[in-house]
This record gives structure tokens, sequence and C-alpha cells, in this order.
């Protein structure tokens, strides 16, 4: 059975999410907690916004995550902002080198032997 999907405020996307981490019921995520919830999400390599985790929140509370109240998400967020600035930083890839134009004209541009 897959409880996840049956919190309140979590969709199929997210019920997938979380399983896919670890977090098939709720005690799971009780257990976790939301920001931990999240960040397991995120290190997975998904892109979850932080309607993910007021949505966990708001499961947790069993209201719906606009309930969540302000100062309370303002918490998720700082704990969530200071977990994300311990992940590892992403690689990216080096950036291109220059770009050249080359400019064709009559006397510049190749014979082609399909063209004869």
């Amino acid at each position: 059975m897959n409880e996840a999907a049956k919190l309140r405020n979590i969709g199929p996307k997210s019920a997938a999410w979380l399983r896919q981490v670890g977090l098939r019921t709720r005690e799971d995520i009780a257990e976790a907690g939301p920001v931990e919830a999240f960040m397991r999400v995120k290190r997975a390599g998904f892109k979850p916004t932080l309607n993910l985790l007021y949505a966990i929140e708001g499961a947790l509370q069993d209201c719906h995550w606009q309930e969540v109240p302000d100062a309370r998400r303002t918490e998720l967020v700082s704990a969530a902002e200071a977990a994300i600035a311990g992940l590892p930083a992403p690689r990216h890839k080096p950036p291109a080198g220059p770009v050249r134009t080359t400019v064709l004209t009559a006397d510049t541009v190749p014979e082609r032997p399909d063209e004869a």
C-alpha cells in the first residue's frame, strides 16, 4: 500500500519522489521530518520547490499546505537553506571556447561534387 500518496497535500509526483528516497509511510516522513524529507528528494537529483517542503509540513500537521503559519514557513526555509548550503557544489561543464563567425562569399564557397 502506498501511504505517502494518501497523505494530505502529497500528489502523485511528490509521493513518487518520497518513495524513491525511502519515505513510504507517514511514520517514515515524520521520523525524517519535513526538512530532511525535502533534502532527501533534493539530494536524489529531483528539483523540488519550497511548496514540497510546505506540503510535507502540512501533511504532518494535517492541514492544507497554505495554512502552514508564516513563522513556521520561515523556520523551514531557513533550515532548508542551511542544509542546501552544505551540499557539494554542482559540477558544471567548462564554458565553450570562443565562437568564430565565418562569412561565405561566392569566392569562398567550396565546390560540391554533387552539383557538377
